[in-house]
């Protein structure tokens, strides 16, 4: 009884000291912090080969899981980002990739919720790159030089602030802001070649996201490796052509017995606008199933949801979202921000090193 008393009380005297020391422990912690985060580069650990994470998971709206649609590739030491929707370069920086080292950015179309971070990820790769000369690429389809254009326009007042601040060295004003590199969509059964150099190479696809056009998709191709991304879309015959054989097939979706239930709620409440977009939106995205059966029938070695509308908030709500999916394809993973794959060179593993933030 006595010992077990003076173990509680060496307990509460390290509980009081350590209360009284707070603010020099979350110091030490700080630093320890700040320092591993600045010094670790989470690319120079990857082995050879394709390296697909989710810097964001989501759709346009609020996901405490999934953020704005983004998707990371790293293809051997080469970084590119595939659309930039909200939060996503602070979730890449969150998981230690180097924002600085960012070669370009692809878009797959223009709504907003794709192309809402541009800004903050252009910056941050400008201010990351020691002096860069050169603005970041941002790849896609007719119309990204009016996208380009809007952005630098809206950024170029803070560019001269933190030039006049931090000086050539740091933030060179020739590295500010985006170059637009446009090309002509593709037609269907066609792919076009946006990037090529050494063993990637990187080809463009059209999807089906009517009335938006264009819109496309991407396959990379890695030595021996593939993955392709399709952006928001409809089920597609082109999709599957392209997708044969393919490594990881990245693919929106959107569940329609939740987003009816939506539009249901809506009506009854008397939210016209809200029951009119929840209608109208489940005409231009594949379904889970969908989405599985285009796996299944192009025989790809693994499926990755992503672009997950409506999100998923509550317990139970991500079995309604696949209900059916397991009958048509099993090799799948719902994503989350941080969901992460590895398809290393030289092999058929497809490696899921991690599953979320």
């Amino acid at each position: 009884m006595r010992r077990s008393v003076i173990i509680l009380a060496v307990f509460v005297m390290v509980g009081i000291i350590a209360y009284n020391q707070r603010a020099n422990i979350s110091l030490f912690v700080m630093e320890k912090g700040a320092e591993r985060a600045m010094t670790t580069d989470i690319i120079a650990d990857f082995e050879d080969g394709l390296h697909v994470t989710l810097c964001g998971a989501g759709g346009p709206l609020p996901d405490p899981k999934r953020s704005g649609p983004c998707v990371a590739v790293v293809a051997g030491e080469q970084l590119f980002v595939v659309d930039a929707g909200t939060g996503g370069l602070r979730n890449l920086v969150a998981m230690r990739y180097p924002a600085g080292n960012i070669e370009a950015v692809l878009l797959t179309h223009f709504h907003s919720d794709h192309i809402d971070g541009l800004g903050e990820m252009a910056t941050i790769r400008w201010v990351n790159s020691s002096g860069t000369e050169e603005p970041l690429p941002v790849i896609g389809p007719e119309g990204v030089q009016e996208v380009v254009e809007g952005f630098n326009r809206a950024y170029q007042q803070d560019s001269v602030y933190r030039h006049d601040h931090h000086g050539d060295s740091v933030v060179n004003l020739s590295g500010h802001g985006m170059e637009p590199v446009p090309f002509t969509q593709p037609a269907e059964g066609e792919l076009e070649t946006v990037y090529d150099k050494g063993d990637l190479k990187i080809q463009a696809l059209m999807v089906e996201h009517h009335p938006i056009d264009p819109a496309v998709g991407y396959l990379f191709t890695y030595k021996d490796r593939t993955v392709l991304i399709t952006g928001d879309t409809n089920k597609s015959a082109n999709i599957e052509k392209f997708a044969q054989g393919v490594d990881l097939l990245v693919h929106d979706a959107l569940a329609p017995n939740l987003v009816e239930l939506l539009s249901r709620v809506a009506t009854n409440a008397g939210i016209d606008s809200t029951a009119t977009i929840t209608n109208d939106i489940l005409d231009y995205h594949a379904s889970p199933v969908g989405a599985a059966e285009t796996a299944r029938d192009a025989n790809v070695g693994h499926l990755l949801y992503y672009h997950i509308v409506p999100p998923l908030i509550f317990p139970g709500m991500e079995a309604a979202w696949l209900e059916g999916v397991a009958d048509v394809f099993v090799d799948y993973t719902v994503g989350q921000d941080g969901t992460a794959i590895t398809l290393p060179a030289g092999s058929k593993d497809i490696i899921i090193t991690s599953k979320g933030m």
